[in-house]
């Protein structure tokens, strides 16, 4: 993966962190969903900024891991996303203020590891 090819793929996975970071601000606005207010959540999900934005973010994200797919095999590419999950846990950590046991830790440290093995070129 040359140097442009991963500002890309970072601009796709920034764009769709942030999104998935709108999107949990916005659920919360909304509040948990049950049977009876199933229909005012969806008519709320058209009405709330932050989901909104949330979505358009995903799009972008969406776009970019297109150019991306246009430059890079899948095989590389399709494991790489998984970087994702690690923005999204310490976008937990801080903004949310969720825990991070030990095993994730680990787990996200994998991730990592397997994702500069899968783009390292000698």
């Amino acid at each position: 993966m040359t140097l442009s090819e991963f500002g890309l793929f970072l601009i796709s996975i920034l764009a769709s962190v942030a999104g998935q970071w709108l999107l949990k601000t916005g659920a919360l606005k909304l509040g948990k969903v049950n049977a009876t207010n199933m229909v005012s959540h969806l008519l709320g999900i058209l009405s709330t900024p932050e989901l909104l934005v949330g979505l358009a973010c995903y799009g972008m994200g969406a776009f970019f891991y297109i150019l991306v797919l246009t430059r890079v095999n899948l095989s590389v590419a399709g494991p790489a996303a998984s970087l994702s999950y690690v923005f999204s846990v310490i976008l937990g950590y801080f903004v949310f203020r969720e825990s991070i046991p030990l095993n994730q830790i680990i787990a996200l440290g994998f991730i990592v590891a397997g994702v500069i093995l899968l783009v390292w070129r000698k």
